[in-house]
């Protein structure tokens, strides 16, 4: 099968989907077209001029299947490049305009709502990586379209829902792997039970993670006397918020790592290395970073908001208790010293996440994948 692949924002974590995408299904041939993620307003509104007009011959090839991610902008570009219009087309949404947080964006237009909206209705199937992210976006439309003036027909976001399939995106083989294979020598790994509690918290440093709560939950566990460790993991941009110069400065003697780790080992020694997986996002459509951190050993600490209801039990989250950050931060503290003690005393483990692998997942990518291209059921 010949099969385009459109990745219009290729972000890191889309980039590790395609390739993994790729990697399973070598018995496809395969053409994949990036854009660089930078640019936020001009690459969601440009993907499909860009497209058109700098990769003509590349997109008028004879393709079997078009896969896309959620920013291509698919309507325009299958009216710019007439023989996309005929063949069929998957879209996989990682995350939705409804639901992302406005603050700190470079835009507040309600345009990648609608480029959202269109190439939604533009696919034959879509494909989420949560049902928290289906449901928001269907909410969203729902809501978008009241607003607009006139002329709105009917049925859309039933049109959305009927043709939606929830399929995560797979964690790499290498997170199930066993610490000895990763980094034995990690100083992590001596510390042993008797040691200090050991802390992850690795996401983006930008606004929608909650560094502001990340701030008040150290602070939390600083009053209540808690001996800890701390890797802050996570890339940081040019503009991050004042909150992590707030940690470096304050908690510089509990810090062990603060900051993107040097190389992918690196990066998986210290999830294998902890004890604990914290987040304190007001944003999360999957959680990879906390799904990769539960495979290495972790348990998971996290707010009971957005995705994470449906990927953990009760017991791993802690109150969402919304503007009141303070009251928040010591919910999660009563969790996350609960758990330590637990894992400390009676060696409980993490759940199992294994539902999230590609041995787990792959068949059901197959599926989509031929169904769409019109060669097997739906499931």
């Amino acid at each position: 099968m010949r099969i385009l692949l459109l990745s219009a924002y290729d972000a890191a974590s889309h980039r590790n989907w395609h390739n993994g995408l790729v990697a399973r299904f070598p018995e496809h041939d395969w053409t994949v077209l990036t854009l660089p993620a930078r640019y936020f307003a001009w690459r969601m509104r440009g993907n499909s001029l860009s497209w058109a007009f700098g990769e003509r011959d590349t997109l008028s090839g004879p393709y079997d299947l078009v896969i896309a991610t959620s920013m291509t902008d698919l309507s325009a570009l299958r009216g710019l490049v007439p023989s996309l219009a005929t063949t069929p087309t998957l879209v996989y949404f990682h995350e939705n305009q409804f639901a992302y947080p406005i603050s700190g964006r470079e835009t507040n237009s309600v345009e990648p709502q609608v480029l959202n909206l269109y190439t939604a209705l533009c696919a034959d199937r879509i494909l989420f990586n949560s049902a928290f992210n289906r449901d928001s976006l269907i909410h969203g439309v729902r809501q978008l379209l009241k607003k607009l003036p006139d002329q709105v027909p009917d049925g859309l976001p039933e049109r959305i829902a009927e043709r939606a399939l929830v399929v995560p995106v797979p964690l790499a083989d290498e997170h199930f792997e066993p610490p000895a294979s990763i980094a034995p020598q990690h100083r992590w790994h001596d510390i042993g039970n008797a040691g200090p509690v050991r802390i992850v918290w690795a996401a983006r440093w930008e606004f929608d993670k909650g560094p502001d709560r990340l701030l008040a939950v150290l602070q939390e566990l600083e009053r209540r006397g808690l001996d800890y460790r701390l890797a802050i993991l996570g890339e940081r941009f040019r503009r991050a918020p004042a909150e992590f110069d707030s940690i470096a400065a304050e908690f510089s003697h509990r810090l062990d790592q603060f900051g993107y780790a040097a190389s992918k080992a690196e990066y998986r020694a210290w999830l294998n290395g902890g004890d604990i997986v914290l987040s304190t996002a007001t944003h999360e459509f999957q959680g990879l970073s906390v799904l990769e951190a539960v495979a290495a050993g972790c348990i998971p600490v996290l707010p009971d908001r957005q995705a994470y209801p449906e990927l953990f039990d009760a017991q791993y989250l802690y109150r969402d208790c919304g503007a009141d950050i303070r009251r928040e931060a010591c919910a999660a503290a009563d969790i996350l010293i609960r758990h330590a003690r637990r894992k400390r005393e009676q060696g409980v483990r993490a759940p199992a996440v294994d539902r999230f692998g590609w041995a787990c997942l792959k068949e059901r990518y197959a599926s989509a994948i031929d169904q769409v291209a019109g060669n097997s059921h739906w499931l």
